[in-house]
């Protein structure tokens, strides 16, 4: 699902009016947990989510491409998209052709939008040696504001991490330098109290959970003053690497944007984990992240 649009000049991005996204993202553990299947539910409560939850972007991690497909089918009968032909973008991170992953479909990060979508540009990151190849995945909105989401994947290999986020963070600021505004969701596999995240947060951003910033960016959950002001709410099952700030489960599913192009409030808020998908224990091992902004 592609279209062939002219980019928004910096002069149009520059002129964009503020405007209100609600952003929803899940790493829906596609293969692990769900084994590719599209019928246990785990389709139809995330295209019933994003819709139930206003979202005007939606990101996914560890998609299946069956799930990616059965995803448009499903946010179109909900008469989600604006435009039914141009709203979601698929970057594999790995190849269809291995029987073990994903019953051999291709898997990876997905984006959908409810407004059009034009030409996707799509980062190949630094090669940690594994079989997944990540990426970063970002299309702008085909109205000319010049904004633009994003959704990436970074690996858990610590040295490949920080190479990893870095890159993500230089392609950011490239959409800046051209006059865009981004709104980025993924999975960083790093906290928000991390040394490595330190050059996204910016200096504004100095509590006892989250300091030494030196970015340019504020993460859409770290305002929260009920849980853990400058981290936010736990957003993965499991080991947390690192000990959370604020104890619990780690934080590594985040929302991004720069901190000059807010324009109004920001917020962040993650989901339980359901445990409706049949055949499995949770539908994921991760929640589901939303987060609202005003951006110019």
């Amino acid at each position: 699902m592609a279209a062939v649009l002219l980019p928004a000049t910096a002069a149009e991005a520059g002129a964009a009016a503020p405007r209100t996204y609600t952003v929803w993202q899940w790493n829906v553990a596609g293969n692990t947990i769900h084994g590719g299947s599209t019928t246990d539910g785990m389709v139809v409560q995330a295209a019933a989510s994003i819709v139930n939850r206003g979202a005007d972007f939606a990101a996914f991690n560890e998609l299946c491409q069956g799930q990616y497909s059965a995803l448009v089918n499903e946010l179109r009968a909900k008469g989600w998209p604006a435009d039914p032909q141009n709203f979601a973008r698929f970057e594999p991170s790995r190849q269809a052709g291995n029987a073990s992953v994903c019953g051999g479909e291709a898997f990876g990060n997905a984006l959908f939008s409810k407004r059009p979508l034009g030409t996707a540009d799509r980062f190949a990151l630094p090669d940690d040696g594994t079989a997944e190849k990540r990426n970063l995945l970002c299309a702008p909105l085909a109205d000319g504001t010049g904004h633009r989401f994003c959704t990436t994947h970074i690996t858990t290999n610590q040295s490949f991490n920080v190479a990893q986020l870095e890159a993500v963070r230089q392609k950011l600021e490239d959409y800046h330098a051209a006059g865009g505004t981004v709104l980025t969701a993924g999975d960083f596999n790093a906290q928000p109290h991390y040394g490595r995240l330190n050059s996204y947060y910016a200096p504004s951003l100095d509590v006892p959970a989250n300091s030494d910033n030196t970015g340019a960016y504020r993460e859409l959950d770290d305002n929260d003053p009920a849980h853990c002001p400058g981290y936010g709410e736990w957003t993965a099952q499991g080991t947390p690497g690192a000990a959370p700030p604020c104890g619990g489960n780690a934080k590594i599913d985040l929302i991004f944007v720069r901190e000059s192009a807010l324009a109004g409030p920001y917020s962040g808020d993650s989901l339980a984990i359901s445990t409706s998908c049949t055949g499995v224990a949770a539908c994921s091992d991760h929640r589901i992240v939303v987060g609202t902004v005003t951006v110019g």
